[in-house]
Order: C-alpha cells, then structure tokens, then sequence
C-alpha cells in the first residue's frame, strides 16, 4: 500500500475516534440535566467571567468536534477545542494538574488526550480523506 494512503487512513481513523468521542462529550454536556448550560455558566461567574461564555460550549463541543470529523476546517476546529479544553481545565479541573488517581494515572488523563488530540489535529491536518483534501 502506498504510505500516503495509510498516512491519510491513519488520519481519519483518528480524527473520526477524536472527534466522536469530544461529540459526545459535549452532547452531554449541553443536555445537562434540564437541557442548559447554567452550570457551566456558574463556574464561568464563580471565576469573574461572564456567563454568557459558556455558549462557547456549542461551538467548541459540538460544532468544533463535527468539523474535525467532516474534516473542513479540521485545524480551525482543533485549535477551537483546544480553547474548550483550556477553559475546562481552568474551571472544573485545575486543582487535579497535579494529582494522580488511586492507580497511579494522572488525573487528567482524559484531558490530557484531548489537548494532544487537538494539537496533534491542528499541526498535521486532516488528510486528503476529509472535505478540505489535497
């Protein structure tokens, strides 16, 4: 097979796996219990930020994960949940940076995929099997 091929398969194995997985992260997140957002809206305030922020979930975990699965504007979306990603550790994570898990593992290891996962995705791009291919 030639290695461009499996480079780009690689790519969109990946940027399907990542961008499903901070889909339904997000999916979650925005039907919070009574379908708002007021809790983050509340971590937001508690932090001296507007509320109105945390309408920013909409666009980098759903919109932002849906470019990178249809692979337009892959980057863009990337770096979007990038921003997303720096938000949360910021007002739901910050005191676990430094923490680990009764098993060894850092507390925030999902977190941790993510912002590599995102980064990975904004420095390589999409691969030529997305809408933006080259």
């Amino acid at each position: 097979m030639n290695s461009d091929f499996l480079d780009d398969l690689g790519k969109l194995i990946f940027r399907l796996g990542f961008g499903v997985l901070f889909l339904m992260h997000g999916i979650h997140k925005v039907m919070d219990i009574d379908g708002t957002i007021q809790g983050i809206g509340g971590m937001l305030v508690n932090s001296g930020l507007p509320a109105e922020l945390a309408y920013g979930v909409f666009i980098g975990e759903i919109l932002a994960p849906i470019l990178i699965i249809i692979g337009w504007y892959a980057r863009v979306g990337a770096v979007l949940t990038l921003i997303t990603m720096g938000f949360a550790i910021y007002l739901a994570h910050s005191h676990e940076l430094l923490l680990l898990t009764q098993h060894g593992g850092w507390q925030l290891e999902l977190q941790g995929m993510f912002v590599l996962a995102g980064l990975l995705i904004a420095l390589s791009g999409p691969g030529r099997i997305s809408i933006n291919g080259r």
